[in-house]
């Protein structure tokens, strides 16, 4: 009877034993699997985390490409603002210039007749001044008046050289000067040197400084001068034209200035 009672319980805890074993097996099975369906979201986690970072890189790296876009745009809305108003005056400066280019065929027109009036002017005036340079003077003339006619010339150009004719006119009178030539004196030619003092007086001097002589605007002709009262003075005063002499007070037959009419 003993026996079998432990028997009995023997093979109860066998029996047992097997059960606990069996349900360790199954458990241990069970943690395989939790832990490698762990490891597997760590993985997918991992990944996931790879392309959220990959984005989020490539959305900042496309936000800066954004903002220096709109900043290119912003600049080329400035730039395309000043081109509009720099447009807007050069069409306005195309049609003055288009007013003025339909006014220039009348302002040739005006300035060719103007030129010649100058230069009959100037002719005239040297006709009427004292006389000296006289060739030069009437060369320079008439090469105006031959450059009037022509074509190859621009107006512009026959202007000028009428307004340079006028400039050295002009010096003329604001200068002193020397140079030789020939009088009649006597009804014999001469050669003297003459005394230029600006358009107020015009003298002479024979080379060999016995005779001298002034410009009389009221005869139109030269006159003698004594001998001893301007030889010296003149002689000179030619020194000084040449620079060969200082600058000093000269006494000359400067005649009276006369009353404006």
């Amino acid at each position: 009877m003993n026996m079998h009672r432990f028997k009995t319980i023997a093979f109860a805890m066998t029996m047992s034993a097997g059960t606990l074993l069996g349900a360790s097996g199954a458990q241990a099975n069970t943690v395989d699997a939790v832990i490698k369906v762990g490891e597997a979201k760590t993985v997918a986690a991992q990944q996931s985390q790879k392309k959220i970072d990959t984005l989020a890189g490539e959305t900042d790296s496309l936000l800066q490409d954004y903002k220096t876009v709109m900043k290119q745009v912003d600049g080329l809305k400035v730039y395309n603002s000043r081109l509009e108003k720099q447009i807007a005056n050069q069409l306005e400066r195309i049609e003055d210039i288009e007013a003025s280019i339909g006014q220039v065929t009348v302002i040739q027109r005006q300035v060719t007749p103007l030129v010649i009036r100058m230069i009959d002017g100037l002719e005239q005036f040297v006709k009427l001044d004292i006389p000296f340079h006289q060739e030069e003077r009437a060369a320079r003339i008439k090469f105006l008046r031959t450059n009037v006619d022509r074509s190859d010339l621009a107006v512009s150009e026959k202007f000028r050289q009428v307004l340079e004719a006028y400039k050295i006119e002009n010096e003329y009178g604001r200068k002193i000067d020397a140079y030789k030539g020939s009088v009649a004196i006597d009804g014999v030619e001469r050669e003297v040197n003459f005394f230029r003092v600006g358009r107020v007086a015009l003298l002479y001097q024979t080379t060999d400084t016995e005779i001298s002589g002034a410009w009389d605007k009221k005869t139109g002709q030269f006159v003698q001068l004594e001998k001893s009262a301007y030889r010296s003075a003149i002689l000179k005063g030619l020194k000084v034209a040449r620079k060969e002499a200082s600058i000093d007070i000269l006494k000359l037959p400067i005649p009276a200035p006369e009353a404006a009419k």
